[in-house]
């Protein structure tokens, strides 16, 4: 390939350490139609024949069917793929095979497949994540009345309805899927046409090739062009909090799993037994997407120190930017998969969470407020709940098991309809404010959640 200042070898060991196709060799369907489009390129501006643009044509579309089909196989000691599949078409058509090559270097080559690839992948992740985020969607339509406490500090703190819970999950879901879109917009500019890292002497006309290949427009400076993977990073970035996002989901679902809560029981299906201890049932699914969290972080973490010290332009350190983006893409799409099917098969066991609601004194800010609306400052309030959940702790009670005559013992101010304002289904009912638990608002939230699922504007 670059016989001729040199003698164009190299030891074999530096072939293998330098080939990247065990790789980049995912990328062949982008790498043949950017082919074909600047084919079609070349011969617009008169630089190739409209015949020698059959005839690449030809031979890429043959090689593009016989790679699907299996018939060709990728040659393993090929450097790249951008070299296999212009050594085959080469070998299938000869010497115009040669003529694809003008006006384009591997280092524009190599980005334009790049952002072709991971605008696919933007595109199938975002279908995933709207998958998931019907999932949980589904379930809050299901429990919108479903009572448990809910946390802070990891405490019990007051009550929420599970439907509630899900949609604060599928409200993340939404600004992963806009921040996909978001980065998809960056990652839908053409580099081609920059070549090595200065631009060509061709007449070529670089908006015809990208818009051929359906970007939105073009590198506007040549150094940029090649040397830039900010798109990556962008959509790294973006991966980590989706990562983040599930994994906060499934360490939920890894303690609610447990004895110790009981609020759910995942499906065998996605739950692995002990090799020692029969009675297990471990949550291995969620922890493995828990772990692999840290996975892609790393991938992030991984491209952002290699590019940090890189001269402009193109630099062969800039090859290690596809396993990890690879592997992040891979990574998310497994998680999000298994996911959805995870929610969709457990089981939620109402009894335990609205035993737990009663259990932790959820309704115990409640209890202050009605003491506050009869006319007894906050601060008062509150000591005098503070001070029945002790007496209720002591006792082996909740609030709503204390007869009234011993409310009283505390305030005058209890009366009958106390027992109606700490109800726990009452306290979530009141609580129905615009983002609120009450099942009115879940609704107003389940509704807003599916039309921006609905709406395709984002769709590719």
């Amino acid at each position: 390939m670059w016989a001729g200042v040199t003698a164009g070898e190299t030891d074999r060991l530096a072939d293998d350490f330098n080939s990247s196709i065990r790789f980049d060799s995912r990328m062949f369907r982008e790498d043949i139609s950017g082919s074909m489009a600047h084919a079609a390129m070349l011969a617009s501006r008169g630089i190739i024949t409209d015949r020698d643009c059959e005839l690449l044509n030809e031979g890429l579309a043959g090689i593009l069917e016989d790679l699907q089909s299996g018939r060709l196989e990728i040659d393993p000691n090929a450097e790249d793929i951008h070299m296999f599949v212009e050594q085959v078409l080469t070998e299938r058509i000869g010497e115009t095979g040669k003529k694809l090559h003008t006006a384009r270097s591997r280092n524009d080559q190599v980005a334009l497949d790049l952002r072709m690839y991971l605008r696919g992948e933007c595109d199938e992740i975002s279908r995933l994540i709207r998958k998931l985020a019907e999932t949980l969607t589904a379930l809050a339509e299901e429990h919108g009345d479903t009572i448990m406490p809910g946390y802070t500090h990891l405490q019990r703190a007051q009550p929420v309805s599970f439907g509630h819970y899900m949609l604060a999950y599928a409200m993340m879901l939404l600004r992963d899927l806009d921040r996909l879109a978001d980065c998809r917009k960056r990652i839908n500019v053409s580099p081609i046409g920059c070549c090595a890292l200065a631009g060509t002497t061709y007449d070529t006309d670089r908006r015809m090739e990208a818009e051929l290949l359906e970007f939105d427009g073009i590198a506007m400076n040549s150094l940029d062009g090649v040397s830039d993977r900010d798109f990556a990073v962008e959509l790294m970035g973006a991966l980590s909090i989706v990562m983040m996002h599930l994994s906060r989901l499934s360490e939920e679902l890894i303690l609610w799993a447990s004895w110790e809560f009981g609020f759910i029981s995942l499906s065998d299906a996605f739950t692995t037994g002990s090799s020692i201890m029969p009675q297990k049932r471990n949550a291995d699914m969620a922890e493995l997407i828990r772990g692999k969290t840290g996975r892609v972080y790393g991938d992030l973490m991984g491209l952002l120190t290699t590019l940090k010290g890189l001269p402009l332009a193109y630099n062969k350190d800039m090859q290690e930017d596809k396993e990890g983006v690879f592997d992040a893409c891979d990574t998310v799409k497994m998680c999000l998969k298994i996911l959805s099917p995870i929610l969709r098969t457990m089981t939620v066991r109402k009894d335990n969470m609205l035993k737990a609601a009663q259990k932790g004194f959820i309704n115990a800010t409640d209890l202050a407020d009605y003491l506050v609306k009869k006319g007894m400052p906050f601060r008062n309030a509150y000591k005098i709940s503070g001070s029945l959940v002790a007496a209720c702790i002591r006792t082996d009670r909740v609030l709503e098991e204390v007869p009234i005559e011993e409310y009283r013992e505390y305030s005058e101010l209890f009366a009958e309809d106390l027992y109606e304002a700490i109800d726990l289904k009452n306290c979530m009912e009141k609580r129905s404010s615009e983002g609120g638990t009450s099942q009115a608002s879940v609704e107003k939230q389940i509704a807003y959640v599916r039309s921006v699922l609905n709406d395709d504007k984002d769709i590719h």
